[in-house]
């Protein structure tokens, strides 16, 4: 399904687009050619986009001629990055906030929603567990929760967002679950997955965790890597919606505005839904 551009995104990015190769028929079609001799758009994205964006950033520039250069992690070290003076052109983010934190501070435009997430447990073999007694797992001692890093990574953030409706559901679940998450990932000082492993099925793998909140997108991921490993659906008192926001420099190259655009096109979303984000 296609999605309307918001009028505010177009008027800034109309005037740029057609010097970046995004040609209409009868337009030049040395475009892509000219494209190719262009720098990179510097392009930061959250680690969840690992896979798709790589294949959105490769179909993008087959079509365009345009490179891109991908840089991924956490959002929020990704956006500290950013303020500390780091080049990127363009800014998709796990969440709405880093972008909008961008944002108003200046020199970066509103940001956009161009895919949607939601949360996951990721679970060992051993545990046995379903979306209605999830929770009570969650809170039985015995097993270890891991999640990601608050602040540092959305995912960590979305986490405790879990853990604050699990307070409704059973009062005084979000002390529990707060004081028994394991911070595995995210950090600035989180141990990396070894080289071609996935991060969450080499936390998992490694017997770091009995069940990890994650997004979907990498719970799936994580699953097919790993045998045994099971998805679990967080119920829908639990569940935590995760849009993730894209953002450009304003002084960016028109090429880094064309790119950001794509992210909304059909092609992309086409591709952003084969890995298990949701539309805008």
């Amino acid at each position: 399904m296609s999605r309307a551009i918001p009028n505010r995104f177009w008027v800034w990015a109309v005037p740029v687009l057609a010097t970046v190769g995004c040609a209409t028929p009868g337009a030049d079609v040395r475009a892509p050619e000219a494209a190719a001799s262009l720098p990179p758009v510097v392009v930061y994205a959250a680690g969840s986009l690992r896979e798709a964006m790589t294949e959105v950033a490769r179909d993008h520039e087959a079509r365009t001629g345009q490179k891109v250069a991908l840089t991924f992690g956490a959002s929020g070290l990704l956006r500290e990055r950013i303020e500390k003076g780091e080049g990127a052109q363009v800014f998709a983010s796990a969440d709405t906030q880093h972008p909008q934190r961008l944002a108003a501070a200046g020199g970066w435009m509103r940001h956009e929603v161009f895919v949607r997430n939601g949360l996951c447990a990721l679970v060992q073999a051993h545990v046995h567990t379903n979306p209605s007694t999830l929770l009570s797992t969650l809170l039985d001692p015995s097993v270890r929760l891991g999640t990601s890093t608050p602040k540092a990574d959305p995912s960590g953030d979305y986490a405790w967002e879990l853990f604050r409706k699990a307070d409704k559901v059973a009062p005084g679940a979000y002390a529990k679950l707060e004081a028994k998450a394991l911070k595995l990932t995210g950090g600035a000082d989180s141990p990396k997955a070894p080289a071609g492993r996935g991060t969450y099925a080499w936390v998992m793998d490694s017997n770091q965790a009995d069940v990890f909140l994650t997004y979907c997108t990498n719970a799936v991921a994580a699953q097919k890597e790993v045998q045994g490993l099971k998805t679990v659906q967080v119920p829908p008192e639990l569940q935590v919606a995760a849009a993730y926001g894209f953002t450009v420099r304003l002084d960016a190259p028109p090429a880094a505005a064309a790119f950001a655009q794509a992210l909304v096109a059909p092609p992309a979303q086409a591709i952003f839904k084969r890995y298990g984000f949701g539309e805008p």
